[in-house]
């Protein structure tokens, strides 16, 4: 049986022994390889002779507490098996650290095509056009989920969802810090004032809602599934939608490339304002008001995500070859946040 390359090998005998009798029809496990890509939890395609799975698992190593979450993750998915949010399917979730070191689940596994570039290359401008209006269907379809009915109305934390985060996140930069950055010092002195007033408004949200979050058909426009769930929570939507239009703002040289300073009209890729205005359109909403406080946090919480994966990369338990460069942009998310923060006087 082939092996996956170390610290992160599975031992495939002892997960095969465990998957054959608790997932319907497995059989035959022979090779588990990791996915390329991914800062967090290490995924792999795991193939058997019943079939292709995946496999989520929780890094080993000393984590940031609240961290890897792969249950919260397997939790989310099986509640929106049958809603208008597509996710694969989930199997098994094991949090017998025994069996391969770590907490882990399996899902199905979902053939396509994953946007590693935000100009989608390769696509003609109706093609981009119609992309983007699928992920903002699909966006508003989330936070549409009546989370009651799905049964997560307790999968979040009553109170202001940002005060909350702007906390977390803060003491999540702060465990995981290496250097002094001045922009994240005022972030973290000045976001808790910024706040808008709470409207009430409380919505299943997925943490990280990006290109490369979503699994595309083949050929079409259509999304497969939106995988990654580790972040989600129940919290304000505007935070999925401002995280995703970032990416208009970043430049397309940084290590996260973003579609800023592009010609996104001849591209076929809606502007910021468009996308809002879409969104808007699909949820019943007038307009989005304190839109660049929502874009100051997203710009901030990503910059203390990215400080914890490049401590990982420093202690040796990123998931990522390029988990360093990744966390490099520390910085220049907290940069990019201070100016979006000037825009809200």
């Amino acid at each position: 049986m082939r092996q996956t390359d170390p610290p992160l090998s599975l031992d495939l005998d002892r997960l095969g022994s465990y998957l054959t009798p608790r997932i319907k029809g497995f059989e035959g496990l022979h090779s588990a390889e990791k996915f390329p890509g991914g800062q967090s939890n290490p995924t792999f395609h795991i193939k058997a002779a019943s079939g292709d799975y995946v496999l989520r698992q929780k890094p080993p190593g000393m984590l940031l507490p609240s961290a890897h979450a792969v249950d919260r993750e397997y939790r989310v998915i099986q509640a929106l098996v049958d809603t208008e949010v597509p996710v694969a399917h989930p199997y098994l979730l094991c949090e017998d650290e025994t069996v391969i070191g770590s907490m882990f689940y399996v899902m199905s596994y979902v053939p396509g095509r994953i946007l590693w570039k935000p100009s989608m290359p390769g696509m003609s401008p109706s093609e981009r056009t119609a992309s983007f209006d699928h992920i903002i269907r699909v966006l508003a379809a989330l936070h549409r989920v009546d989370i009651d009915a799905v049964g997560l109305s307790d999968f979040g934390r009553p109170g202001n969802y940002y005060e909350r985060q702007i906390h977390r996140w803060s003491r999540q930069y702060q465990a995981s810090e290496t250097e002094s950055i001045t922009s994240m010092d005022r972030l973290i002195d000045d976001l808790p004032s910024r706040v808008p007033p709470d409207d009430g408004q409380v919505s299943l949200i997925h943490g990280d809602y990006r290109l490369d979050n979503l699994i595309f058909d083949a050929q079409e426009t259509q999304i497969l599934a939106v995988i990654d769930w580790e972040l989600s929570t129940l919290g304000h939507a505007m935070a999925d939608l401002a995280y995703f239009c970032m990416g208009l703002r970043m430049r397309p040289s940084e290590h996260i490339a973003g579609l800023g300073g592009m010609d996104r009209t001849t591209l076929g890729i809606p502007e910021e304002s468009a996308i809002i205005a879409r969104y808007c359109e699909l949820r019943g909403l007038d307009a989005i008001n304190d839109w660049p406080f929502y874009l100051t946090f997203s710009f901030f919480r990503l910059s203390a995500i990215l400080q914890g994966v490049f401590k990982r990369s420093l202690d040796g338990t990123a998931s990522n070859p390029n988990a360093a460069r990744y966390g490099g942009m520390a910085r220049t998310l907290a940069d990019m946040a201070v100016v979006a923060l000037d825009e809200t006087r």
